[in-house]
């Protein structure tokens, strides 16, 4: 004990942690829910989360808690890369306590369905278009939010969006990604300009074409070039979401 220092001066809060973790399925950005078995907030549809362990970290509590309530196999969750989103601490966030959360977010391909039982608080998880994440418990509607813009954002300055196209994909295909992410319509050619003259974002396939459907020739193919970060940026446009 430091001398002078009294450990109870001072009310107790728990720590929480809660995960955004989205991915592109069917055309659609979708979010990873639990519908909460316990109150508060039974049977409301949450961020995954939960509190952090007295001899625990953060990211570890994220993980371990991500795991408990979806049942998302382990080698999923070993490579899953959660980045810190934000801190949320407005004293009255969780009506049980003065609960401080470390958010953290993820944009990942090809994620699993999460298990038909959740455990934990969880009664059971699963993947949601965003459009319909709404009446969320707690303020995980405004974490959900900040956590979506954040991942708007690593699309402007990273080569993720590749991962979500197949192997060889067309620049429609890429296009699509952008789209569905940003919530909004790119401009064709302005898109493919910015995307061929972006060094090492992409890669041409010799000789492969695909036909997109319409009157018009086959789409040339791609491939994921060596660059893992955009210079310049391949920033969202200003304006109205479509």
């Amino acid at each position: 004990m430091t001398a002078g220092y009294d450990p109870y001066a001072f009310e107790p809060f728990a720590v929480t942690v809660d995960l955004a973790v989205f991915t592109v399925r069917d055309g659609a950005l979708h979010v990873l829910l639990i519908r909460r078995g316990q109150e508060p907030y039974a049977g409301a549809w949450a961020l995954p989360g939960g509190f952090v362990l007295p001899r625990e970290s953060a990211e570890a509590a994220a993980r371990r808690e991500l795991a408990e309530e979806t049942g998302l196999p382990e080698p999923v969750m070993a490579a899953l890369h959660l980045e810190q989103l934000r801190t949320y601490s407005e004293p009255d966030r969780d009506p049980r306590m003065r609960v401080v959360s470390v958010a953290f977010t993820a944009l990942v391909p090809d994620m699993p369905e999460p298990a038909a039982e959740g455990g934990g608080d969880a009664a059971h998880a699963r993947w949601l278009p965003v459009g319909e994440a709404c009446d969320l418990a707690f303020d995980h509607a405004v974490i959900l939010a900040d956590a979506r813009e954040r991942i708007g954002s690593k699309l402007e300055y990273t080569c993720l969006a590749t991962a979500f196209c197949p192997p060889e994909f067309t620049l429609g295909e890429l296009r699509a990604v952008y789209e569905t992410v940003w919530d909004t319509a790119l401009d064709r050619p302005n898109f493919r300009r910015k995307v061929l003259t972006t060094p090492g974002f992409v890669e041409a396939v010799p000789g492969a074409a695909r036909l997109t459907g319409g009157r018009g020739k086959p789409a040339a193919l791609y491939r994921p070039g060596p660059a893992t970060a955009l210079h310049p940026p391949l920033l969202r446009p200003e304006g109205p979401t479509r």
